[in-house]
């Protein structure tokens, strides 16, 4: 679609979000920037800015406006990328290229509103475009190469989930906004929304000439920006404020060195200075700072010249810009909390050090057909995307395989000519086929947590948390859902119901205390009420259950000792849930003398069981990998 000015709030009378509008300007003077990705609530003007800074951009050689392409949520790969014409090949018997929106919106603008809710294959199609722009197509045997060259521009409400890292880190910056906490600036907002709601054109008439200053600017702003130096101070000067915010890669460089450059040139200089690179800085470090915030106070200023920009400089408060991903480590307790072993008190205990495991593999496809996103495991799609995979002629979405129907109906076209004239290529109802397509889906796992005072003793609880803060990463990369239930005291609780947020989980995981006696029937029953939730919500799913305890069961339910009364509730279970995956994780400490009630539990569960001294990074994820396919 074409913007037109009058039809559009200007992008000269947006109220506020300084910071919003300048990223959107510099990827509009810079397309090779990578694109802006816009982060924040609801109602805070995302979709209003970029559609205003449209209209902002050059026309075209044509004299045509540059394009507006709003990618719906539903579209498929075909309609993105680009497809062969099938009415063509039908009606002509000629096989030609059917354009898809990325070639549409050459020299213009992609907009992705809720962008986190995209199939991951299709944000990666689109991140390849916009960092080429080049747009290869590969469909029905045949190869084309077209250019789009597009200002990439994604929205998303972080509390309906967010991106993998790896998609995130793709965008060349980000901006987080929310709403205006000013309120003479949200009065001023109220009135020109009623006046350009009022009048549309008239607004835009009163804001024109403001327009065409920032369209004037943005076109001198390009023009120059070839011209612009970054010297090699200034590039030392990136390089340190990326090391000192440890972020993985060189992408953010690149992206603060683009950046700095285009506000440069939008300032009117033909020099990068460190007010530049300050000032871009957070747009490239935001996104690429999994689980943190990064500090966006002004970075130190670039080293002097005998200085080595790589020297280690601390932060005035003497720490360094940024952080990390893993939760700060909690004080570690004393007095009787520290001794352990006490049921009746509660501690708690740090989280051990975080490794980083292998990644859970993927599940071998089935033959149940599932819908939703993910990165853990490979499934045949409900609907019209994903990759396509193979054919079938079951006629159930009108997702047409052409070259599949073409082979079907190849071997009856001398005699369907014969009939007499008509079409080149003759398409009988029984020659058509359908096309089956493959996508990635995300899991999903419960940790049933064994909370009770046992657990404080030797750290036990240190290295648990540990492990699963480990594979809390995991998920967070995979997309997976996750839940926790931990039983201790009298009883047992869901501490976390299923959720994507495992930035949650790992807060909730930091604070999680110990105490109290062993109620490991209960846990197993409030892991079975959970499963059922689930299960009920999405018949095909196919839980990863890791139960991390020692076994010792000393609070029951009535039905007998503890331990029994657990061990039948976990047959049980197993036999419930026998789509489910389950793995026990012994906590119990290693010595001469060991009871392995957990290994029975495991037992019971036809489970496998893993000690802690064995679990590793390695160990732990082999078993999940193993026991998921």
């Amino acid at each position: 679609m074409t913007i037109r000015s009058g039809t559009v709030y200007p992008f000269a009378a947006l109220c506020g979000q300084e910071r919003m509008k300048l990223a959107l300007l510099l990827t509009a003077i810079d397309p090779m920037i990578g694109g802006v990705l816009i982060r924040g609530e609801k109602g805070t003007a995302k979709s209003t800015a970029a559609r205003g800074l449209a209209a902002l951009l050059p026309p075209l050689a044509e004299g045509k406006a540059a394009p507006f392409v709003d990618l719906p949520l539903g579209a498929t790969e075909d309609r993105v990328i680009g497809s062969i014409d099938l009415e063509a090949a039908l009606a002509e018997g000629r096989a030609s290229f059917q354009p898809g929106l990325l070639a549409r919106a050459d020299q213009g603008i992609l907009y992705i509103d809720e962008l986190n809710l995209l199939d991951d294959h299709l944000v990666e199609a689109i991140l390849d475009a916009a960092a080429s722009g080049v747009n290869r197509v590969e469909r029905e045997g045949r190869s084309l190469t077209h250019l789009a060259r597009f200002t990439l521009i994604g929205t998303m409400n972080p509390e309906e989930g967010d991106l993998r890292p790896q998609l995130l880190d793709r965008f060349g910056l980000a901006v987080a906004v929310s709403g205006e906490g000013d309120p003479v600036t949200r009065v001023a907002l109220m009135r020109a929304c009623e006046s350009f709601e009022r009048d549309r054109d008239a607004f835009a008439g009163v804001w024109a000439e403001a327009q065409a200053a920032l369209a004037g600017r943005i076109v001198h702003a390009r023009n120059a920006l070839p011209h612009i130096a970054l010297s090699r101070p200034m590039q030392g000067f990136i390089a340190e404020i990326c090391r000192r915010n440890h972020v993985a890669g060189h992408r953010a460089d690149l992206a603060i060195a683009r950046a700095a450059r285009a506000h440069a040139a939008w300032d009117g200089r033909d020099t990068v200075t460190a007010e530049d690179v300050t000032e871009v800085a957070p747009f490239a470090l935001l996104h690429r700072m999994r689980g943190a915030t990064p500090d966006m106070s002004p970075p130190p200023p670039p080293p002097p010249p005998n200085q080595s920009p790589e020297s280690d400089q601390p932060d005035e408060d003497g720490g360094e810009v940024g952080s990390t991903l893993s939760p700060p480590p909690l004080a570690e307790p004393t007095g009787d909390s520290a001794r352990g072993g006490a049921e009746d008190k509660d501690e708690v205990q740090a989280i051990g050090a975080a490794f980083t495991p292998r990644p859970l593999g993927p599940t071998p496809r089935d033959s149940v057909l599932r819908t939703g996103s993910g990165r853990r495991a490979r499934s045949l799609s409900a609907s019209r995307q994903g990759r396509m995979v193979s054919s079938t002629p079951r006629r159930e979405r009108d997702d047409i395989a052409f070259d599949a129907t073409l082979r079907a109906a190849a071997p009856y076209q001398l005699s369907r000519r014969a009939e007499g004239p008509g079409l080149a290529i003759r398409i009988r109802p029984e020659d058509i086929r359908e096309k089956r397509r493959e996508r990635r889906v995300g899991s999903f796992l419960l940790f049933v947590v064994d909370g009770s005072g046992s657990m404080g003793a030797h750290r036990r609880m240190v290295e648990t948390k540990a492990a699963i803060l480990s594979l809390l990463l995991d998920a967070y990369q995979k997309r997976d859902q996750v839940a926790m239930v931990v039983f201790r005291g009298t009883g047992a609780e869901t501490v976390l119901p299923p959720t994507g947020s495992v930035e949650r989980a790992a807060r909730l995981l930091a604070d999680l205390p110990v105490g109290g006696r062993t109620p490991l029937s209960a846990g197993l029953v409030e892991a079975a009420r959970l499963l059922d939730r689930v299960e009920r919500r999405d018949p095909a799913t196919r839980p990863l259950v890791l139960i991390l305890t020692d076994g010792r069961a000393n609070a029951g339910l009535g039905g007998g000792p503890p331990h029994e009364e657990a061990l039948r509730l976990a047959a049980a279970l197993g036999h419930r849930f026998a789509a489910a995956r389950f793995i026990v994780i012994d906590t119990e400490p290693p010595g001469l003398i060991r009871l392995d009630l957990a290994g029975r539990l495991a037992a019971a569960l036809a489970a496998p069981c893993l000690r802690t001294e064995d679990l590793r990074a390695e160990d732990l994820v082999h078993f999940a990998k193993e026991f998921q396919s």
